[in-house]
């Protein structure tokens, strides 16, 4: 039996609490599937910077840089500077185990009501690839004459040759699977030379695949096209500041954030990749039970899914659309009165049955 190593990392706020029932999920379709996990949690979280004055110590990257993966709930907490926690944490995973692909799906499913005004299940379905490395969240810039009249504020962002082609190709490649449709967000009317250059590489890469559609849209109106005309995309590929606000506004057109899964991704497995839901800590909810869990649920079989297991993770997914679309364990941010707990019972309680619908191999 194989036996995965995950980090598990709950964070700060609603993360202590969705994290445990994801992982009662993952417990239970390990056993249909004919594997399982050995965890090892790590308190890492704004509670630990408060104590410690760090979110995690020293050598903490040394100490998961040999798990298969990491399972992350939510950083963030009132005190503690976000930029503090982010910076903290997150990022030196992300930059140190080379996770350069920031991978969020957006699909309506039923049972959800999306916002928009006649939108049925299926009929939105598309990723977003942001690059997840460099660009607009480059650290490279500073303060010059602080606390002064003259005081200015400079940051640079990074754009390579191979963060954009990598994280380009990534993209096409997801796509090869889907509908072979890739849009680019840009914004190279304003922005005269990291948005030019990011234009001229997605141009370079898009040559690699012939037969494939491809458009590109300035940021503004691409946020406009998201909620107007959803169904226009299949994978939609973005640098690290359009790609986070696109991974956003995406959820929320299909109905709620709460659902949202993401991965974090090292696509060469030299390191291990980590899985996040797209909501914060809500600080407002933690500890009242009643937090959506569906969004550390599917970025539990997104996580599944990277490390081989593409059965369970179908079976996970397909859990989560049956109790969604039966509507009778909802949390309240999808309209229902069910807590935390109940909702997970309820995708473990439809597992036996999604894995017997599922065709042999």
């Amino acid at each position: 039996m194989t036996t995965y190593s995950i980090a598990v990392i709950p964070g700060d706020g609603i993360g202590n609490e969705v994290v445990p029932e994801a992982q009662r999920v993952l417990e239970a379709a390990s056993r249909i599937g004919g594997f399982s996990f050995d965890w090892t949690h790590y308190d890492w979280s704004c509670e630990r910077f408060a104590k410690t004055g760090a979110m995690m110590p020293a050598d903490g990257l040394q100490q998961i840089r040999r798990k298969d993966a990491i399972f992350l709930g939510a950083v963030g907490f009132p005190g503690v500077p976000d930029h503090v926690s982010l910076w903290g944490l997150l990022i030196p995973i992300r930059r140190s185990f080379h996770q350069y692909v920031n991978l969020r799906p957006v699909k309506l499913l039923a049972g959800v009501e999306s916002p928009l005004k006649g939108r049925e299940a299926g009929s939105i379905d598309f990723y977003v690839v942001r690059e997840n490395n460099e660009g607009e969240y480059s650290s490279i810039g500073g303060r010059l004459y602080e606390g002064l009249e003259d005081e200015l504020v400079m940051q640079q962002s990074i754009f390579t040759r191979r963060g954009c082609d990598r994280v380009m190709r990534y993209a096409f490649e997801l796509a090869k699977g889907r509908k072979q449709h890739v849009t680019s967000a840009t914004k190279s009317n304003g922005i005269s030379h990291t948005m030019p250059y990011w234009d001229e590489r997605f141009a370079a890469i898009s040559k690699e695949y012939p037969g494939f559609t491809t458009d590109q849209f300035h940021i503004d109106i691409l946020t406009a096209h998201f909620v107007r005309n959803p169904d226009w995309f299949d994978v939609v590929v973005a640098s690290n500041l359009f790609g986070d606000i696109l991974s956003d506004l995406g959820p929320a057109v299909v109905g709620s954030i709460g659902i949202a899964p993401g991965g974090n991704i090292n696509p060469e497995k030299d390191y291990p990749s980590m899985f996040e839901p797209v909501h914060g800590s809500a600080p407002d909810i933690a500890g009242k039970g009643i937090a959506n869990p569906i969004g550390q649920i599917w970025s539990g079989a997104m996580m599944l899914r990277h490390l081989g297991e593409e059965a369970t993770a179908s079976a996970i997914e397909k859990a989560i659309e049956d109790v969604l679309a039966r509507r009778d364990s909802l949390t309240r941010d999808l309209g229902g009165t069910a807590g935390t707990r109940e909702l997970t019972d309820a995708i473990i309680g439809a597992l036996p049955s999604v894995a017997a619908r599922a065709p042999a191999a």
